[in-house]
């Protein structure tokens, strides 16, 4: 029979061992074919794997996206089966031509439904689209490694680039600081497009100035016939006349679209150099323009130069790089780039940038299978494919656009890297980020029609009136 103080020592060590269990331990011991010392009885049996990244953790959802019309999305829809088998996402999506896409696209973030998940978009959206709640900042994604895998190198993008879908969220200040609120697909500067063919034949040198494109593009009204002009340009009455070829003139002239003052957005569009830009462009348009300049759009102003319509371009890098494919136009092949010309006193250009890009809904209920979509198709690996095969020019990634592979793909296209080479390092979004945008360069296109169509007796009328009617436009913004 047990004497009462070996019951007590029964009992003390059942308790230990319950209690241990109680706290998701075990008693110190050594496992038979251990080697080693025991396991302190403080930590547990089996330690949990390492929480990583895996392309497997969304398999079986289904996402929807959202394209614009392009050879971007085109790109993106022929690997979205890689992307599927690598991850077990499903994706369904639909694609719309640029007129209509960006109505669509803000209707659909408007109903608060969580559809689509992902959509393309530009930097100028995002000034709209942010305040209202209707995007995701990426920031928290980017920088978690459960989430982003280490191959995907975000210091690869180029700074101007994708520092243009950066933003704070506040009327009047710059892109580049706040929330990274999208991802470059590409990017587009602006800069001259020419048919080489054509001035080799007649012994004309590439404009660099703008004194030179002036006269370049009246010599050459006709050049093909009836119907052929200098200098294609876009001319409809809406945001899409004023942020490519004009912007980046105006900008690199020294003018600016609106300033900060006493706590106030003021429009600056009456300043001596935005007048002179302005009188500059309407008669460039006058004497080398297209007679239909006013209905152009990039899809007309592109074809053009591509049909041999036109003999330069001046708009986006890639929107005549489109037309000098293999195949892709009469004139494949027979064109070159020069960086954008410049104005008397100038020595550097300041390219307006457009960058296409992926963003995610702020009301998807599959953000983090979204965030898979959009790292993988903004990744090193799937660009370094779509800037060498898939016609996706201006590479936002170091990485790739430096790559021998790309070099020698664009190097085909006559100066064309070397124009992007000299645009990019004073490349930036020329416009200030204020919610009233649309409706502000849209006025702004219609004053250059009307100035086109000799509606006012002088520039400077007309820029003072658009001045006063902008004011008005932006009054009730408060900058902080």
């Amino acid at each position: 029979m047990k004497t009462l103080k070996q019951l007590l020592v029964v009992i003390m060590t059942v308790s230990i061992v319950l209690l241990c269990f109680a706290c998701g331990t075990t008693p110190a011991q050594t496992p038979p074919d251990a080697s080693g010392p025991a396991q302190s009885p403080d930590q547990p049996a089996t330690a949990a794997p390492a929480k990583g990244f895996n392309w497997k953790a969304h398999e079986g959802t289904t996402l929807q996206v959202m394209f614009n019309q392009h050879t971007y999305s085109d790109a993106v829809i022929e690997k979205l089966s890689e992307f599927e088998e690598k991850t077990g996402i499903k994706v369904e999506y639909s694609v719309t031509p640029e007129e209509n896409y960006f109505d669509k696209l803000t209707t659909a973030l408007n109903s608060r439904s969580g559809n689509p998940d992902i959509f393309m978009t530009g930097a100028y959206q995002v000034w709209e689209y942010a305040p209202a709640g209707y995007i995701e900042a990426l920031d928290n994604y980017i920088n978690d490694p459960s989430k982003t895998d280490a191959s995907y190198k975000f210091d690869d993008f180029y700074p101007a680039i994708v520092g243009s879908l950066r933003w704070d969220c506040i009327a009047g200040h710059k892109v580049g600081q706040g929330s990274q609120w999208a991802l470059p697909m590409g990017y587009e500067l602006n800069n001259l497009a020419y048919n080489k063919r054509v001035f080799d034949e007649l012994s004309l040198e590439p404009p660099t100035t703008t004194d030179a494109l002036l006269e370049a593009a009246t010599k050459l009204q006709g050049f093909n016939g009836s119907g052929s002009y200098g200098v294609a340009l876009r001319g409809t009455r809406n945001w899409a006349t004023i942020h490519p070829g004009y912007m980046t003139l105006f900008a690199t002239w020294g003018a600016q679209d609106f300033a900060i003052e006493n706590g106030k957005l003021v429009c600056k569009l009456d300043s001596k150099e935005a007048i002179e830009m302005t009188d500059y462009w309407v008669k460039l348009i006058k004497a080398g323009g297209s007679p239909q300049w006013s209905t152009y759009t990039w899809y007309q102003a592109g074809a053009d130069l591509g049909a041999g319509k036109a003999a330069m371009l001046f708009d986006a890098t890639c929107n005549g790089y489109f037309q000098n494919a293999e195949g892709a136009s009469a004139e494949a092949g027979n064109l070159g780039w020069v960086d954008a010309p410049l104005p008397p006193g100038k020595t550097v250009s300041k390219s307006n940038v457009w960058v296409w890009s992926l963003a995610m809904n702020s009301t998807s209920k599959n953000k983090d299978a979204a965030w898979y979509f959009l790292q993988y198709f903004t990744g090193p690996e799937y660009m370094k494919w779509s800037g060498c095969y898939a016609d996706c020019a201006d590479a936002p990634r170091a990485s790739v656009a430096e790559s021998a592979e790309y070099l020698e793909v664009t190097g085909k296209a006559y100066g064309y890297a070397d124009a992007l080479a000299k645009g990019l390092p004073n490349a930036t979004i020329q416009f200030t980020p204020q919610p009233y945008f649309f409706e502000c360069t849209t006025e702004w296109a219609a004053t250059l029609q009307d100035l086109v169509g000799g509606k006012y007796a002088s520039t400077e009328t007309a820029m003072k009136q658009l001045t006063e009617k902008l004011n008005k436009v932006v009054a009730d913004i408060d900058v902080k």
